[in-house]
């Protein structure tokens, strides 16, 4: 692909698998994984970087699809010049098994019975998403990542690639995330996929071909949306903002600019995600635990891939004091790690909107790891 300008129209590409073998150690097959890639792959294939999606994320994190008006979900990180500098870098980013977006989930059709999988499709992990960007990576040709990037079940996955494959990465950048969801993170998943089941159009995940749980989706997405801003955020953008009167009164419409947001947020979010899939990722966000019972600094042992970790002071869905957690591991284990805090007022968005602060931080920690690559070559496997 060569070098992308600003505009540029990006297309999303798909591999097959005949099978994988998942974290209960069963092989389940075919799966096809959606993916992107911006700026060109060098000879030496040395320059590739892997950018991870959040829950409601997708493969399109740059650029524009042909006919669209909205670029990518990261697109002010990646480009020419950007943080993920395409002059410079190979980026990938793949929409995670289970997802909607392309990948295999449960709205995907079962081969064996011709009908969607729905609650027929196995149990994932975190882990096994990973797996299954080993396995696009590998399809690329690419022996190593130069680095591997992403924010809240992102910076899960970057984790997961620390423990799982720390001699396929240079770097990590875990962003606004943690090593396992809190009691607070799980309860919050919880109250959403209740809110999904609890619409009678679910029917028990059986909903395709006909009108789905909207109304439960809606719901799931507006409780998310409320964590992923801060009380700060929130009254510096609506403040206490009536859409009407009050005269105008009435409970089944929006009184209050906030209640607009959350409605058209949620209104939209059913548009373009599937509810099971919904159910699935956040079940694996909550039993994730990336040192798998153990203390992470022992999982890393004797990895030498470098970190950075970034976190946000408003960030209350996963507080600074979870990122710290991971960078305490890294330095017990040896691993050099880097922490920032970014004094920002946006809560957990902030991952999302803090362009500038996170530029100025992956920039620097990427020049040195690609230098020091070019200087002194790959580490032995």
């Amino acid at each position: 692909m060569t070098k992308r300008s600003e505009q540029e129209i990006v297309e999303t590409k798909h591999v097959t698998f005949d099978a994988v073998r998942l974290e209960n150690g069963s092989r389940f097959g075919p799966v096809t994984i959606a993916y992107e890639s911006y700026g060109e792959l060098n000879p030496e294939k040395t320059n590739a970087i892997l950018v991870l999606h959040a829950l409601s994320g997708d493969a399109h994190a740059a650029g524009l699809h042909h006919g669209a008006k909205k670029p990518g979900w990261w697109d002010a990180m990646i480009g020419p010049g950007k943080a993920l500098d395409t002059d410079k870098y190979f980026i990938i980013c793949s929409n995670v098994l289970g997802g909607c977006q392309g990948s295999t989930g449960p709205e995907s059709v079962d081969p064996k019975t011709g009908r969607p999988y729905a609650l027929e499709f196995p149990f994932i992990t975190i882990w096994d998403m990973v797996r299954c960007q080993k396995e696009l990576i590998s399809s690329l040709g690419i022996e190593k990542l130069l680095c591997v990037i992403g924010g809240s079940m992102g910076g899960m996955q970057a984790l997961a690639w620390l423990a799982r494959f720390p001699g396929h990465i240079r770097g990590a950048i875990p962003i606004a995330t943690a090593l396992k969801h809190s009691p607070q993170q799980i309860a919050f998943d919880e109250v959403g996929r209740q809110a999904i089941m609890a619409d009678s159009d679910w029917k028990a995940g059986r909903y395709y071909g006909g009108p789905g749980p909207a109304k439960g989706l809606a719901l799931a997405r507006m409780i998310g949306h409320i964590t992923y801003m801060s009380d700060v955020s929130m009254g510096e953008k609506f403040g206490r903002q009536r859409k009407g009167t009050a005269e105008e009164f009435k409970f089944n419409a929006a009184d209050f600019e906030v209640e607009g947001y959350l409605h058209h947020h949620g209104e939209n979010f059913v548009k373009r995600f599937d509810a099971n899939s919904y159910l699935y990722i956040t079940k694996a966000m909550d039993r994730f635990d990336a040192a798998r019972g153990k203390e992470f600094s022992e999982t890393l042992q004797g990895t030498k891939a470098r970190v950075l970790v970034i976190a946000f002071k408003s960030d209350w869905l996963y507080p600074a004091y979870q990122s710290k957690e991971i960078v305490k591991a890294c330095k017990l284990a040896g691993v050099e790690a880097s922490y920032c805090e970014i004094d920002s007022t946006y809560g957990h968005d902030a991952f999302l909107l803090e362009t500038k602060e996170e530029t100025q931080l992956i920039s620097h920690f990427l020049k040195k790891l690609y230098y020091e690559y070019e200087v002194t070559g790959p580490y032995e496997l």
